[in-house]
């Protein structure tokens, strides 16, 4: 790129990234990282299976934040030698690389900077996500796992791991309801801006005579707990039904009636397992997505919100927040922020983060105008 000013580029970088170390307080992570390594050198630490896990996952989860920041770092300053010794040399091509690599360099650090944004109370935490087929019969059961299948694909692009709790299969196509969790830091921060309705539009592929079909599906996000989150729920508040689970067109997964459903009587709050051959496991399981719900519940009418942590989306006309339109046009807009896409078919594979940085960015600036 002729007269590019590549060492303004270069410093402008450099001097984001100090502002990033310092509301990230980077030090402050490697601190904490050299007393959790004293505490997985400890010959007694798998006594304690729960505080084990805690301990060796916050560790993996700032080893890895630090190991993402300097690696930038790294790159950063690779490039400017890189420019350097293509200056000196008048090497076109490594110039042309050095183009190449700090415009990706850019994008990485944006996407850092966002992250800085994440400063809720449980911005940091993992996620769970619970997707509901809204208005719209069997298109909408086929958006809901069209949707499922989207955060899926854009977890398994960042490495994230998913854990599938429950998937309720509709009778013709699709998903009634299911419930993930994403486990990977920040999850639930970058993820929370997913929450309410989504509507689609096609050409049905259910319907005989070709018709646009328009369909709702609803998407909730909340905070995985952790072991000092206060959330207690009484044994007769809950009430357990087991079933025997099932899976599309009405196979069997299971010989027994493994799968668990418990319902929280005062607040009707309903969750379901049925990933786990054991019923003990999916009861567990089912406890731990009930329990972030009614925290994200309790949060939520702390805070006064409609839409809280937890929001309660109808999933029908009027409250949609993003549409992804594939008739008469193709396009993917938000709907909040205007950020859209010409690529539905890239979006519903995963590619959403321009969407989450964002949606980010949108809910900064409406914190900001709320504090205001």
């Amino acid at each position: 790129m002729a007269g590019r000013d590549y060492d303004q580029e270069i410093k402008a970088l450099q001097a984001t990234m100090h502002t990033i170390e310092q509301v990230l307080d980077v030090e402050a992570m490697r601190k904490e990282i050299f007393d959790l390594g004293d505490q997985v050198a400890a010959p007694d630490l798998w006594d304690d299976q729960e505080n084990a896990t805690r301990v060796t996952g916050r560790l993996s989860m700032l080893q890895g934040e630090v190991d993402r920041f300097t690696a930038l770092l790294s790159r950063i300053d690779d490039l400017a030698i890189m420019v350097e010794l293509g200056q000196e040399e008048g090497d076109a091509d490594a110039l042309e690389e050095a183009d190449r690599e700090l415009e990706k360099i850019k994008v990485a650090v944006e996407r850092l900077e966002v992250r800085t944004l994440l400063n809720g109370e449980y911005d940091a935490r993992e996620a769970l996500v619970s997707i509901r087929a809204g208005a719209g019969g069997v298109d909408a059961a086929d958006f809901a796992e069209m949707l499922m299948r989207m955060y899926i694909r854009w977890s398994e692009q960042h490495n994230y791991p998913v854990e599938v709790f429950e998937t309720s299969y509709a009778e013709e196509a699709g998903l009634k309801s299911a419930t993930f969790a994403i486990h990977a830091p920040y999850a639930y921060g970058t993820l929370s801006v997913e929450a309410g309705t989504h509507r689609l539009v096609r050409i049905s592929p259910f319907d005989n005579q070709g018709r646009r079909q328009t369909s709702f599906a609803a998407v909730e996000v909340v905070p995985v707990l952790e072991q000092t989150d206060e959330i207690e729920v009484p044994d007769e508040e809950i009430r357990v039904d087991v079933y025997r689970s099932g899976g599309p067109g009405g196979q069997s997964v299971n010989t027994t009636d493994s799968a668990v459903r418990l319902t929280h009587i005062p607040t009707g709050t309903v969750v379901s397992c049925q990933n786990e051959k054991s019923q003990l496991q999916n009861k567990a399981s089912a406890m731990v997505v009930l329990k972030a719900k009614l925290l994200a519940r309790k949060k939520a009418e702390e805070k006064a919100h409609l839409d809280g942590l937890r929001g309660d989306v109808q999933a029908s006309w009027g409250d949609q927040m993003r549409n992804y339109v594939l008739n008469p046009y193709q396009v993917v807009k938000d709907l909040r922020t205007g950020f859209e896409a010409g690529n539905p078919s890239a979006v519903f594979d995963g590619d959403l983060d321009g969407f989450l940085e964002a949606g980010i960015r949108w809910r900064r600036g409406a914190d900001r105008a709320e504090d205001n």
